[in-house]
C-alpha cells in the first residue's frame, strides 16, 4: 500500500464493536448522532456485528429510547423518511441504560450489559465511547470507566473515546482535561471532535491545495495579499444566553471551528495523508502565530455586541435583552482578529478572522485575495484596477469554490469587468454529501484520527486565545462597542484591515 494514500482516502468497514453514548437523552444524540448512524447503516458502511448503548439520567425503557431515536432519524437523517427495512435492521441494535454518572454501581451494570450484547451480536469487546455530556463530567465518566475495567489500553480489543467540545475554557483547564483523560486512555485512543472538520468543503481544502499544481505554487506571501475567514450567524441566542455569557464568540467559534479553517489554509504540505503528519503541520502553523503586541492590542483585536435591530426584516432584541444574559454584560457576540504568521510562507500576509451573531445572513467562508498585477496594463479608465482576484471557499451554505477575476467585456473597446467561475458540490457531483457527523464517527470507528484534534493542538490554540482574554480582563471595560443587529459589525472593526485593499468583504 502506498503510504501517501493512507488516511483520508481509505473506504473500509469498521471492526465489530459497541458504541456507548453518554448523555444519550440529549438533543445531539437525537438530531445528529443516531441519524448519522442510521445513514451509515443505510449505506452499508457499518459492520454487521454492531450495537449502540445509550446511557443517560432519564428513566427511559429500551423501547421508549428506540421510539425517540426513530423519531429523530425520521426528522433529521440525511435521507428521509426512515425506511422500515433499514430501521428493522438498525433499531434492534439500539439499547439504553438509565444511570447517574457518579454511580459506580451503574458502571458495573453497564459492563455486564455490554458483555451480554457482545455475546448476542458476536462482538469481541471493542468499544467506542461518545461523550455527549457537559465537559464537567468528562473526568468522572473516564474515572468510572477505568475503575470497572471497561477500558482496554491494548490494540485488541480496542477502546476509543470521542469527546465533544468545548475542550476546556482556557489554557489551564484544557491542560487539566488532557491530563485527566490520559489517566485512563492513551492519547491515540482520544478523538476530540469538531464537526467543522467533517464538512466536505473543509476536507476538500487538503485536496484543493495539495492535489492541484495550479494553486499551491502561488499559495504564499509573494502572490497572496491577505486572507479573510468569516463565520456569520443570523441567529441570536436561541435560549443559550446563560451558556454564551460564560463562553463568548471567541471561545464558542474562533478557538475551535475557525482555527481549524485557519490551519487548513495556512499549514505546510504534510509528508503524507497519515493523521500524525497532517496534525503535525497544523500544530506547527498555530505555533507560528505572532503574539499580539500589548501596546497595539486594539489594532489587532476588536470585539462588540449586537444591539436591537432587524435581521431579514424581523425586529430582534439586543444581546443584553436576551434571556439569561446579564443586563450589564461585556461578553462579546462579535470578534475580529488581525493575525500575523511568522514563517517563510506567510510573512507579511495578514489573516483577518471574524465571527459574530445576528449578522445580515448566515455564511461561513474563506476568502483569499491575490496581489494585483505588477503593472496596470489596461489603465484606470478600463476599470482593471477595480477588479480583484479573489478565491472564495464557501463552507456554508451552498458549499463550493468561487474564483473572481477580470475579463474583457464583449465589444470593440478593452473594458474589463469582474466575472466568476463557480464550483458547487450539489450540482457538480449530483449527489448529497454526507453529514459531518457521519464522516467523523465512521473515521473514529476505523481508528483514523486525521480529522480529530490532538492534545498539543488544543493547548497551543488555547494559549493564544487565553492571551486575548487576559488582555480584555486587564482593560476592564464596563461597556464594549455595540452595533445594530442585522449589520456587519461595529464601526471599530472597519479600521482593522487598515487599507482599502484589505477591507472586509460583505459575503
Amino acid at each position: 500500500m502506498n503510504p501517501l494514500r493512507e488516511g483520508l482516502s481509505q473506504e473500509r468497514v469498521p471492526e465489530p464493536h459497541v458504541m456507548v453514548i453518554f448523555g444519550a437523552s440529549g438533543d445531539l444524540t437525537k438530531r445528529k448522532l443516531l441519524p448519522a448512524l442510521y445513514s451509515l447503516t443505510r449505506e452499508r458502511l457499518l459492520p454487521a456485528n454492531f450495537a449502540v448503548m445509550g446511557v443517560a439520567r432519564q428513566d427511559y425503557t429500551v423501547e421508549k429510547f428506540r421510539e425517540n431515536m426513530r423519531e429523530g432519524c425520521h426528522r433529521y437523517a440525511r435521507r428521509r423518511p426512515v425506511e422500515d427495512s433499514v430501521w428493522a435492521e438498525f433499531g434492534r441494535c439500539i439499547f439504553y441504560l438509565p444511570a447517574e454518572f457518579d454511580d459506580l454501581e451503574a458502571f458495573k451494570t453497564l459492563k455486564t450489559r455490554l458483555e451480554e450484547i457482545d455475546g448476542q451480536f458476536g462482538i469481541p469487546a471493542n468499544r467506542l465511547f461518545y461523550f455527549s455530556t457537559p465537559p464537567s463530567v468528562f473526568p468522572l465518566i473516564v474515572e468510572n470507566l477505568g475503575k470497572v475495567g471497561l477500558v482496554s489500553r491494548q490494540h485488541q480489543p480496542w477502546s476509543r473515546i470521542i469527546v465533544e467540545k468545548p475542550f476546556g475554557h482556557d489554557l489551564q483547564s484544557a491542560q487539566t482535561l488532557n491530563r485527566q483523560l490520559k489517566q485512563v486512555f492513551r492519547e491515540t485512543q482520544i478523538y476530540r471532535i469538531d464537526h467543522y472538520l467533517g464538512k466536505e468543503t473543509v476536507q476538500n481544502m487538503l485536496t484543493f491545495r495539495f492535489a492541484n499544481g495550479l494553486f499551491e505554487p502561488i499559495w504564499n506571501q509573494y502572490h497572496i495579499h491577505h486572507v479573510q475567514i468569516t463565520s456569520a450567524e443570523s441567529l441570536g441566542m436561541e435560549g443559550r444566553g446563560a451558556y454564551f455569557e460564560e463562553a463568548g464568540i471567541l471561545r464558542d467559534m474562533v478557538q475551535n471551528h475557525l482555527y481549524q479553517l485557519l490551519c487548513l489554509v495556512g499549514m505546510e504540505p504534510p509528508v503524507s495523508l497519515d493523521s500524525s503528519a497532517i496534525r503535525d503541520e497544523k500544530v506547527k502553523f498555530l505555533r507560528s502565530l505572532r503574539p499580539i503586541p500589548a501596546d497595539q492590542f486594539d489594532k489587532y483585536v476588536v470585539r462588540g455586541q449586537y444591539g436591537a435591530g432587524q435581521v431579514m426584516g424581523e425586529s430582534v432584541p439586543g444581546y443584553r435583552q436576551e434571556p439569561g444574559v446579564n443586563p450589564d454584560s461585556t461578553t462579546e457576540t462579535y470578534v475580529a482578529l488581525r493575525l500575523m504568521v511568522d514563517n517563510w510562507r506567510w510573512g507579511n500576509v495578514p489573516f483577518f478572522v471574524r465571527a459574530a451573531k445576528r449578522m445580515p445572513k448566515k455564511v461561513t467562508d474563506i476568502s483569499i485575495k491575490f496581489r494585483n498585477a505588477p503593472y496596470a496594463l489596461f489603465g484606470q479608465n478600463q476599470g482593471a484596477s477595480e477588479v480583484a482576484n479573489v478565491l472564495t471557499i464557501r463552507i456554508q451554505p451552498d458549499e463550493g469554490i468561487i474564483l473572481h477575476f477580470g475579463s474583457k467585456v464583449p465589444g470593440p473597446s478593452m473594458d474589463v469587468a469582474p466575472v466568476n467561475m463557480e464550483f458547487r458540490y450539489g450540482t457538480s457531483f449530483g449527489k448529497e454529501p454526507p453529514e459531518a457527523y457521519e464522516r467523523l464517527i465512521l473515521d473514529a470507528m476505523l481508528g483514523d484520527s486525521t480529522l480529530f484534534i490532538r492534545d498539543d493542538e488544543t493547548e497551543v490554540s488555547w494559549k493564544f486565545i487565553t492571551g486575548v482574554h487576559q488582555m480584555w480582563a486587564e482593560q476592564n471595560l464596563r461597556k464594549i462597542p455595540e452595533h445594530p443587529a442585522g449589520t456587519w459589525g461595529p464601526r471599530e472593526a472597519e479600521a482593522l484591515p487598515a487599507t482599502r485593499a484589505s477591507e472586509w468583504r460583505k459575503p
